[in-house]
């Protein structure tokens, strides 16, 4: 999937109960589309925290926000409350084939806590019309980027008109 390209369509469950959808979107900006291993990852956590506190900032620049994972509707409901996500919408249930169709890597389980197989991070900013403005995905849970380079780089796309980049 390349920037400038229409994102898959996509439908998921949210731990309070409701559905989102890709095309029920209309941020003021951008949507950012958050795909994370699952309960069984303490770097994610510590990323989903990180969100939690940023929450406002990306609100505030007219950016509507979700986190999802492959987690069960019970791990994710768990996963909800302990890491203490007030903010965040929490989407559960991805399929490895809904993953796959975002260009996500996919792994298998290496140990009892994690699910047989789950989807590696990525982040996926998308325009109005929910096709890719940025993209960033990893084959391992290192390396993601820090919200606050996401936000600067939103300011800097706000301010200058700046493109999207990397469809050629």
């Amino acid at each position: 999937m390349k920037p400038r390209e229409k994102a898959p369509n996509l439908k998921i469950n949210l731990v309070n109960g409701t559905q989102w959808s890709l095309e029920e979107q209309h941020p003021e900006n951008f949507t950012l589309v958050l795909f994370y291993r699952g309960k069984h990852c303490p770097v994610c956590k510590m990323q989903l925290k990180d969100l939690e506190r940023k929450m406002e900032d990306f609100s505030s620049r007219g950016v509507n926000v979700i986190a999802i994972s492959v987690n069960t509707e019970e791990v994710a409901k768990e996963t909800h409350e302990n890491w203490d996500l007030k903010n965040v919408p929490l989407g559960y249930g991805l399929s490895v084939e809904e993953g796959r169709e975002w260009g996500l890597f996919i792994s298998n389980a290496i140990s009892e806590k994690e699910p047989d197989q789950f989807v590696e991070p990525g982040i996926f900013l998308l325009d109005k019309e929910g096709k890719v403005y940025w993209e960033s995905i990893q084959s391992m849970p290192f390396g993601r980027p820090d919200f606050k380079d996401v936000l600067n780089g939103i300011d800097y796309i706000l301010k200058e008109g700046y493109p999207a980049r990397g469809e050629a």
